[in-house]
């Protein structure tokens, strides 16, 4: 019963716009693989689980009669459901053994030093959508277990002070910054995803050593003002996504930090040149994205990327496509089948195209060709 009312709210939650998150399911098995971690490294026998298993439950009342709860809101399971009531400050009487409070979709404007106070078992906190232009760098002091924190589509200037150590996920999409600063993460090891799009940010407001010593998989800097390739962002990333900035040229040393890539997303930027052997630093690419660019070629070296499986490269200005651009000319080179190729709306003649230049693709509705207009 507590959890089809949890996974409930968690629905609503997860629906409710301009939150983008990921879906009830997958932030309920992040909660519950998180808390088995952090059970793992307790002293104690307490029942920390988000979903808790312990609790002796009167089948005759599944329900406390008189919870503690802010005015409005909806408590149930350790969640406070407080989103869409006009809130201009964070309420009061939140219990203190909440997991994951939804603040979205209010008018609060500042997240003062004692508004999470004594929240030691806090997972989640949903700030999206309000009119933040504060939060007070003693916020998150006894947040200590904070995993996710959602501050998108408000009016921050910088990235909060101080964010706990514990912080997985951090989302601060269409705000204000400016600057990520030296030191912004440090101490953070913990911090795998940070999506920071729609900010004005440039390449001169990444401060040398702003990701040193994090491990960060995911990150997302797009509709921005970037006009180059950032070179000093984690080495460790998986996927980097810089789609809608103005970059215009792809240099050798622009991908030689981050070996380990697998997703590059460069749509919709304004890319001409693609300086040759700059995919050979990353050898494990799967998917890349340069759809919407002004490429007049197809970007040399894709042929010797044994895992890509996917190549956006769709309203470009390509004008011809050779028969070893996309498939390896070694016989004994293995090659991962391409899934998706993307070739539409280029001014290239698909009659020139010969049939052995997709020969390394699943099965031919895997190619997209044609639709070009001038």
């Amino acid at each position: 019963m507590k959890e089809c009312v949890l996974l409930l709210l968690l629905a609503a939650l997860c629906s409710a716009k301009p939150f983008r998150s990921p879906s009830h399911l997958a932030l309920k098995n992040m909660m519950l693989k998180d808390m088995e971690d952090s059970d793992d490294d307790d002293d104690d026998n307490d029942d920390n689980s988000v979903f808790p298993t312990k609790e002796t439950v009167n089948p005759f009342f599944p329900f406390d009669l008189f919870p503690m709860c802010p005015f409005g809101c909806q408590c149930y399971s350790r969640v406070v459901h407080c989103s869409d009531l006009g809130l201009t400050s964070v309420p009061s009487n939140i219990p203190f053994d909440t997991r994951l409070i939804d603040l979205q979709n209010n008018k609060i404007k500042e997240i003062k030093e004692n508004d999470f106070k004594g929240l030691t078992s806090l997972y989640a906190l949903i700030l999206n959508n309000n009119k933040l232009t504060k939060i007070h760098p003693k916020t998150f002091l006894t947040t200590k277990k904070l995993r996710r924190l959602y501050l998108s589509h408000n009016q921050l200037n910088e990235i909060p002070l101080n964010l706990p150590k514990s912080l997985a996920e951090l989302r601060i999409h269409d705000n204000k910054v400016k600057k990520i600063q030296k030191d912004t993460f440090k101490g953070m090891n913990a911090l795998h995803v940070l999506e920071m799009s729609a900010n004005p940010l440039d390449n001169n407001g990444i401060e040398p050593g702003a990701f040193e010593g994090v491990t960060v998989f995911h990150i997302r800097i797009a509709e921005a003002k970037l006009t180059s390739i950032p070179k000093d962002l984690p080495s460790t990333l998986l996927e980097l996504h810089l789609d809608y900035n103005k970059i215009s040229t792809v240099e050798l040393e622009d991908f030689k930090r981050y070996k380990e890539l697998q997703r590059l997303g460069l749509g919709n930027n304004r890319i001409s040149d693609i300086e040759n052997g700059s995919f050979a630093n990353i050898p494990r690419v799967r998917e890349i994205h340069l759809e919407k660019n002004k490429l007049k070629k197809v970007p040399s070296g894709l042929q010797e990327l044994k895992y890509l499986q996917v190549i956006f490269l769709n309203s470009n200005s390509i004008t011809k496509v050779g028969v070893n651009d996309f498939c390896p000319t070694a016989p004994k080179m293995k090659k991962s089948l391409y899934s998706a190729i993307s070739l539409s709306n280029n001014p290239v003649n698909t009659r020139e195209i010969q049939p052995a230049t997709f020969r390394c693709v699943l099965n031919r509705m895997s190619v997209q060709l044609g639709n070009f207009r001038k």
